[in-house]
């Protein structure tokens, strides 16, 4: 192709791997860290007090649900949301916003995505299956949250409650108490960390009318409601703990989430956001492998067998 050409004529149509990795960046699937290791002792959990082995089919399949219901919820946000992350210099170069993804490609993605959890909730067994709308509305009502309320984190919060519950359903097909104290935990766990995240778009959220609890009461504030959650969060384990007779292990594993939630905490403060992210992305992904890690000894020592 001449240099004029390669000028005037159209821009050649992205490369189908080219597509797909843009939407993979996208919905950020490496963020999976955060929710599916309590999915998995959950998993687990209900596993060693249901027949005391590992059900591999069962676990593949909680792991398709969990990745395909997040993307689904990823691809969904970032739809809704391109016109705000537009005006937000921190979000203005995400690829919805810049055109590496178009919108007809992130929908695509969010209904096949939609379509294998909706698969992987039928293969499972009838309650998930039965459930599994009800898993997926919040995940479209976070985003247009803040549209209508100071609190999108407590709608984020309860999205991700249904995690860790539906994955002791996919194992049991029973409700059970044990699961939605693990589910709290982690939904009350997210939405405190969400705070701190939205502390960085608080004068972009003013500016736009965007709902938070940042923008409306202050950093401070939110950091301190933050803690507060983390306090919950703690607690909610603690009972989970009690109420399924775990182990040594286990406990030692709070011990290392309490340190981590007193070292995130340390590290951000009103005036100095500069290590929010370290706050957010990498004691939070700590937290969750570290205290599956312990779980998951805990359970082996106790005899979960392969």
């Amino acid at each position: 192709m001449s240099a004029t050409g390669s000028l005037t004529g159209p821009p050649p149509a992205p490369a189908p791997s080219g597509r797909v990795r843009a939407f993979l960046r996208l919905v950020m699937v490496e963020h999976s860290v955060f929710a599916l290791p309590f999915a998995y002792i959950a998993s687990l959990t209900a596993m060693y007090l249901h027949g005391g082995s590992v059900q591999w089919w069962t676990l593949f399949l909680v792991t398709v649900a969990m990745v395909t219901l997040r993307t689904f919820a990823m691809a969904a946000n970032r739809i809704i949301d391109r016109e705000i992350d537009a005006r937000n210099p921190r979000t203005a170069s995400r690829e919805l916003v810049t055109g590496a993804v178009s919108v007809r490609t992130a929908w695509t993605g969010a209904l096949i995505a939609l379509a294998l959890f909706l698969a992987a909730a039928a293969a499972l067994n009838p309650l998930c299956l039965v459930l599994s709308p009800l898993a997926v509305v919040p995940m479209v009502v976070y985003p247009y949250g803040k549209r209508f309320t100071t609190y999108p984190h407590a709608i984020l919060g309860l999205a991700q409650a249904i995690g860790p519950i539906g994955a002791w359903l996919a194992v049991t097909g029973a409700w059970s108490w044990d699961a939605v104290l693990l589910g709290l935990a982690v939904g009350v766990w997210i939405g405190g960390f969400d705070l701190i995240f939205a502390c960085q778009d608080v004068e972009a959220d003013r500016e736009e009318g965007v709902g938070s609890v940042p923008a409306r009461f202050g950093i401070a504030a939110a950091l301190h409601a933050s803690r507060a959650s983390h306090v919950v969060t703690l607690a909610l384990f603690v009972w989970f703990a009690l109420a399924t007779d775990a182990g040594a292990f286990f406990w030692a594993g709070l011990v290392v989430v309490a340190a981590a939630f007193a070292y995130e905490h340390a590290i951000v403060r009103p005036g100095d956001l500069s290590r929010l992210n370290r706050a957010f992305f990498t004691v939070n992904g700590f937290i969750g492998i570290a205290l599956f890690v312990c779980a998951l000894t805990d359970l082996a020592v106790r005899g979960l067998t392969l």
